[in-house]
């Protein structure tokens, strides 16, 4: 028992290691975890104090948890046995399958990444691009909604500046979870996506296993009371106007207002831009018979360096304005009440009509809707009339900003000037209808409008 053992010291090193390594992850971790996991749950409940509806407990869980949760739920594990046997495999292999889908959907939400890191960009790249404007159709209703109902921001979708927009403006509010597409899931930008509480989804997507495990996530999230934010069209609008509603996640969620004691609140948000960043490859791609688009994330990214370069530089020029409007809220207890159980179909038109109400009139749209209509028209002709279209308050000084989308469409070649005339160049116009389509279901003789498809999933 006493007697001496002489090994190698490379051998000594390694024991040694493997000791510290033990004593670390079964003493110290432990505890270095729950020291840093306490401070963030006060952080946490200090910011809570400051938002109008608090982060949800099941937002801020751990996300291996979230996904134990979603894999074990019944409604998975019977999507899991109906999968096994229509497709002739173990149901040991089919609940693998679930719970690799589980993982590509489940966020892993960073309070820290969403409110230190997400907010700052937002706010910087939507006042780098845009001077950005936030109007409340009905405030006092937005703001006297139930503390406890499940909020869900329902938007149009012109651009993928939509979500950077949304997300600086509602700051105040609450941390909004998104659903994106397959565009997000491009490393690193994934890994900031997924901190920032937004979860994936396969829009295109017909395997019933995967759409049980989505469904099944979108139900929990509505039960738990989550602030969420969906694009009904389902994709980026190709002609500027508003799109059918698809039904996907609108159903999901629905599935999951089974909470008496929690009622789902629709709040309808409208979004219109001066320029649209994307407008060219929307334009393009509806003008295609597949009326698909792909921007690949490399030119994204060094389009975005570019204008940040530029900025730096003080060379850069905003593209004009930039509007929010927040409609009318919509109670879905008040709204299932009132149509009966076939309700749904119904609920998805209210939400697009009550967005399509409150789309911010802007001066590029109100200009590119005159002059699809009139030949010529003079500088004051165009104010006068953006001055009425608008609703500008009398007296209100509209001569800059229509001035400034002038110039914009002129340096874009779309419009030309010809001593105090202003016509359409005839190039490229179906830009000009683009922006004009933004607006005309709002104007007088175009009740129809741009109704049109939305883009497929890559927007």
């Amino acid at each position: 028992m006493a007697q001496e053992i002489t090994i190698p010291l490379w051998l000594f090193a390694i024991i040694l290691l493997f000791a510290a390594i033990t004593f670390a992850s079964h003493f110290l971790f432990p505890s270095v975890r729950w020291f840093f996991r306490r401070r963030l749950e006060r952080a946490v409940a200090r910011l809570n104090q400051r938002l109008e509806r608090p982060i949800q407990p099941f937002k801020l869980a751990r996300r291996h948890d979230t996904i134990q949760r979603l894999i074990y739920d019944p409604q998975v594990g019977r999507a899991v046995q109906a999968h096994a046997r229509r497709e002739g495999i173990p149901e040991a292999v089919a609940f693998e399958q679930a719970k690799r889908y589980a993982r590509e959907i489940v966020p892993s939400f960073s309070a820290f990444a969403y409110f230190g890191l997400a907010i700052r960009v937002a706010r910087f790249l939507s006042n780098m691009f845009y001077e950005v404007r936030l109007n409340h159709t009905a405030p006092e209703e937005v703001h006297g909604i139930d503390p406890d109902a499940t909020v869900v921001f329902v938007m149009n979708h012109r651009s993928n500046m939509d979500y950077v927009l949304v997300t600086y403006l509602a700051a105040r509010q609450s941390a909004l979870s998104y659903a994106v597409g397959e565009w997000a899931r491009v490393w690193p930008l994934s890994r900031l996506i997924r901190a920032m509480g937004a979860y994936f989804i396969r829009r295109k997507s017909r395997n019933d296993l995967y759409r049980h495990v989505l469904s099944c996530y979108v139900r929990q999230a509505t039960e738990a009371g989550v602030t969420q934010a969906i694009f009904p069209e389902g994709g980026l609008s190709l002609s500027g106007g508003l799109g059918p509603p698809k039904l996907g996640l609108l159903k999901y969620m629905i599935a999951g207002a089974t909470n008496e004691n929690r009622d789902v609140v629709f709040v309808p948000v409208a979004l219109n831009y001066d320029r649209v960043l994307e407008d060219s490859i929307l334009t393009d791609a509806a003008s295609r018979p597949d009326r698909r688009f792909r921007a690949r994330i490399g030119v994204v990214t060094r389009w975005m360096l570019k204008q940040l370069w530029q900025r730096l530089r003080g060379r850069s020029h905003q593209f004009g304005l930039a509007a929010v409007q927040f409609g009318v809220p919509l109670s879905l207890d008040r709204f299932r009440a009132e149509t009966g159980s076939d309700f749904i179909n119904p609920l998805a038109d209210e939400l697009m009509a009550r967005i399509g109400q409150v789309v911010p009139i802007l001066p590029v749209p109100a200009i590119a809707w005159m002059l699809t209509r009139h030949q010529s028209l003079t500088p004051d002709e165009i104010e006068a009339q953006y001055r009425r279209l608008s609703g500008a308050a009398e007296g209100g000084d509209t001569s800059a900003f229509v001035t400034a989308a002038l110039r914009q469409l002129q340096g874009r070649g779309l419009v030309e000037m010809s001593g105090d005339t202003v016509r359409a160049s005839g190039d490229r116009p179906q830009l000009l209808q683009y922006y004009a389509a933004s607006i005309s279901h709002l104007l007088p003789g175009d009740a129809a409008g741009a109704k049109e498809n939305s883009a497929p999933a890559g927007s």
